[in-house]
């Protein structure tokens, strides 16, 4: 019969490869530096396997088969939290500790609204959050550091199951005195000859600005890229370009201070704001109750004349 691995040694060994680093690792597990690498021995030992390779590197270096139990060992520690959070969801549901990832472009304009609903509908949920690009996140997600993302769609996570909230419009941002501006509406044509302002490489925003209107990407080192909305909405104002903005952005105070013209963008979808989670998390049935209460932050939200 085989020696089962224990749960803490499978840890030890995910915080190692999380962190690469003893001292950090150890840390992250709250045990000394001693009694991780002796969990990792011993792991070695039971299985009769090398994990990792010994030798000068000032990072731990895995094996091959280090690699491989590596990943089986984090499907079977989320297999193990997916147990207790079964529970948990059965005694009672929304609450306790939740981790939820929401990217830059929709956190700062949706969270105000939305947390004071939270509270007030699942007083007993403890929500952590996490701002970052989606790619980030979906890496804490599929590591099981994330237990829920909210996005902006179209996006391609293996393995995820999405549901769709609702539709983010973009609107044309122009400097005051630019010549669309005196158009109701912008075709998505007319921005072909336009200088397009767009945030860096990584925020999904860019690409749905740029298939949004049908553009292609700037080339290498051309132009310049913005790192926030905030810092796009100014530099529209200072006449450097224009740009799209989403709604939500718009209504949650982007636009506070720049001398920016808005008008709608003709013929052409908006963005679409969605959760995002493991295909067979147990909580799934509590994210769509939780879905109910984000679309009403969101259309409480965007109520405001952004136009």
């Amino acid at each position: 019969m085989n020696i089962l691995p224990s749960p803490q040694q499978l840890r030890y060994l995910a915080a190692l490869a999380d962190h690469g680093h003893f001292g950090r690792a150890a840390a992250a597990c709250a045990v000394t530096q001693s009694t991780l690498s002796a969990g990792i021995i011993a792991l070695e030992r039971h299985l009769a396997t090398p994990l990792l390779e010994r030798g000068a590197a000032k990072r731990p270096v895995f094996t091959r088969a280090g690699l491989e139990i590596l990943a089986r060992a984090r499907e079977a520690l989320a297999a193990l939290e997916a147990v207790a959070e079964t529970a948990a969801a059965t005694r009672d549901p929304l609450s306790g500790p939740l981790r939820l990832g929401v990217i830059p472009t929709i956190g700062p304009f949706l969270l105000p609204r939305l947390m004071p609903a939270l509270r007030q509908s699942f007083p007993r949920l403890q929500l952590w959050l996490r701002e970052d690009l989606t790619r980030t996140l979906a890496s804490e997600l599929e590591a099981g550091r994330l237990d829920l993302l909210l996005l902006a769609l179209p996006v391609s996570l293996p393995g995820v199951e999405i549901l769709p909230l609702a539709e983010d419009p973009f609107l044309v941002a122009l400097p005051a005195n630019h010549r669309l501006a005196a158009q109701p509406a912008v075709p998505a044509a007319a921005l072909a000859a336009e200088r397009m302002l767009l945030l860096e490489d990584g925020h999904c925003l860019r690409e749905h600005a740029l298939s949004a209107c049908r553009l292609p990407g700037p080339s290498h080192g051309e132009g310049f890229a913005a790192t926030s909305l905030h810092t796009l909405a100014q530099m529209v104002a200072g006449g450097l370009g224009v740009t799209l903005l989403p709604r939500l952005a718009v209504a949650g105070g982007v636009l506070a201070g720049a001398a920016v013209v808005l008008r709608p963008l003709e013929d052409t979808p908006g963005r679409v704001l969605g959760l995002a989670w493991r295909r067979r998390s147990p909580r799934a049935a509590e994210f769509a109750g939780l879905a109910e209460v984000i679309r009403k932050a969101l259309a409480t939200a965007t109520d405001d004349d952004a136009g």
